[in-house]
């Protein structure tokens, strides 16, 4: 029985497999999801310290000061940046040079920047610094804990760790955290045509499929495992192989091919012999309308098919797998970007269509949709020319110019970027 797309994705998210935690030095969090909420464990700044190269003094030493009152501060040293801080006690009217980074000593609470400072008795060898004006408090101060103080929400929970994040992370002295294990998907290609030779005669398809799958691992947070071709007699070869992965690492298996209603379409069968929680096949999309999805009863595993058609196979991926990835790895559902339809475009209104499609932005700065040519699932030269799938939904058939369209990159998650 055929179910909408919407439908599908409700059964996915009742389906999940629990994905363990594990720790990982902040070095190598790169890509990875956090497990837990992460929060500062120290103020940032530590202390109180100077913004700017200059002299740090007493603010309030300086309020009855002008060009006709004047005074001299006593120069007492200098504070580098990462030098132990100055403790001993300190008279009125003294100051010390300060670098940028260096730690304010108690008793001053403001910098006077280098360029502003008059030198007494000359700038080769000064002795003090001559003031002759009121100077505000907190001048060139970075305070304590300004960026974040301690126990401040540093990362949430589900968020793709980058570069930045390892940043802030190693900053504030977290050297290692909790983040989800990586899911292990193990893929077959399937069907007699299919051949991993370079050269082939015209009967035969090239495998580009798997090689599709592992080349997008990274982005889509799994780990790619081959199992190879299953070829049109693999039947039992299949079943042996998915009650393997009971006692295995592999989390979920997807397949590629032989899920529609051909003679030579065996998977849905065979995965019907195994005990499921949840199961659907075909549901009302295009390109990929005979995928299949299966929860085995009592096991932490799952089961893709996938049509053999490449860019249905790709669509398949994109808008079925990786929302279930998603959601086994407690992310925050990705959010489409919004763009504007250029032109007209007509579908069947109960199916749920995924197009190859090209963004870009206008001269004022709108995204703009344009619906490529080529939408046969077969055609690959209109996926090499797209950017973005466009999703047009069920429930309608016609859209007009104008109209705001959903659009997710096919590559990568749309939350790496936005």
């Amino acid at each position: 029985m055929m179910i909408s797309y919407k439908k599908s994705i409700e059964i996915l998210k009742k389906s999940k497999i629990l994905i363990e935690n594990e720790f990982v030095k902040t070095n190598n969090c790169l890509n990875r999801i956090t497990a837990n909420t992460i929060k500062s464990k120290v103020n940032n700044p530590p202390e109180d310290n100077a913004a700017f190269d200059g002299f740090v003094i007493n603010s309030s030493e300086t309020k009855n000061l002008s060009k006709k009152n004047s005074r001299l501060f006593k120069i007492l040293g200098t504070i580098a940046a990462g030098s132990k801080p100055k403790n001993k006690k300190i008279k009125k009217f003294q100051t010390f040079e300060i670098m940028t980074g260096g730690l304010i000593p108690k008793g001053f609470d403001t910098i006077i920047p280098i360029e502003q400072i008059v030198f007494y008795p000359n700038k080769k060898s000064p002795k003090y610094i001559l003031i002759d004006k009121k100077i505000n408090k907190y001048q060139h101060v970075r305070f304590k804990g300004s960026d974040y103080k301690k126990k401040d929400l540093l990362i949430e929970k589900g968020t793709i760790l980058q570069s930045n994040h390892i940043l802030a992370l190693k900053t504030l002295g977290i050297n290692e955290l909790k983040v989800k294990k990586i899911p292990n998907v193990l893929f077959f290609s399937s069907g007699n045509e299919i051949s991993d030779q370079g050269k082939i005669p015209n009967w035969k398809v090239r495998n580009s499929n798997s090689h599709y799958i592992k080349s997008i691992d990274r982005n889509f947070f799994f780990n790619f495992f081959y199992g190879g071709i299953l070829r049109d007699k693999d039947e039992k070869y299949l079943e042996k192989k998915i009650k393997e992965i009971f006692n295995s690492k592999i989390d979920i298996i997807i397949t590629s091919g032989a899920v529609s209603a051909g003679k030579f379409d065996y998977i849905p069968k065979i995965i019907k012999k195994f005990k499921l929680s949840n199961y659907f096949k075909s549901v009302a999309i295009r390109p990929g309308k005979p995928i299949l999805f299966a929860k085995i009863r009592g096991k932490q595993k799952a089961i893709f098919g996938l049509p053999g058609n490449p860019i249905s196979s790709a669509a398949c991926f994109r808008f079925f797998v990786y929302p279930y990835l998603e959601n086994l790895l407690g992310m925050k559902k990705e959010k489409a970007i919004k763009a504007i339809l250029k032109k007209e475009f007509i579908k069947k209104v109960n199916f749920t269509r995924f197009i190859k499609s090209k963004i870009y932005t206008t001269k004022n700065g709108k995204f703009v949709i344009k619906v490529l040519k080529g939408q046969e699932s077969f055609r690959i030269k209109s996926f090499v020319k797209s950017n973005v799938w466009a999703m047009f939904p069920s429930g309608k058939s016609k859209f007009k110019r104008g109209e705001t369209i959903d659009c997710f990159f096919p590559n990568h998650p749309n939350k790496i970027l936005f």
